[in-house]
């Protein structure tokens, strides 16, 4: 049996949370931008018994991508949310993260919409 894909913030502890994601490619098709925001990430409910935010971590059947562009958004100095952002410089890094996301879409009953 296959692993469900997940993502991570804390490595082993997958985030309940469902993010709205964004992408954007350039013109050409060489690079692109997904950025996730995350409101009420379960992280922040057991972050301090588990340890620190480390990174984003995206985990499938092919390994892991990950990115360290991760930020917090306090409201009234509670944290609300998280956005990270995962970089594709080229057509091949954007080929493995649309396998990873559509795995992730099809666990999570997630669907695509365009703008």
């Amino acid at each position: 049996m296959m692993a469900k894909p997940s993502i991570q913030f804390i490595q082993g502890t997958d985030e309940q949370t469902i993010p709205d994601v964004k992408l954007t490619k350039s013109r050409d098709g060489t690079n692109g931008m997904a950025i996730f925001n995350f409101e009420q990430p379960s992280v922040f409910d057991s972050s301090g018994e588990l340890g620190d935010i480390t990174g984003f971590f995206m985990i499938d059947e092919e390994g892991v991508l990950q990115s360290v562009d991760v930020s917090a958004k306090f409201v009234n100095g509670k944290p609300a949310r998280i956005e990270a952002k995962y970089v594709m410089r080229t057509p091949r890094e954007w080929d493995r993260f649309m396998r990873f996301m559509e795995r992730y879409a099809n666990a999570n009953g997630l669907q695509f919409v365009k703008k």
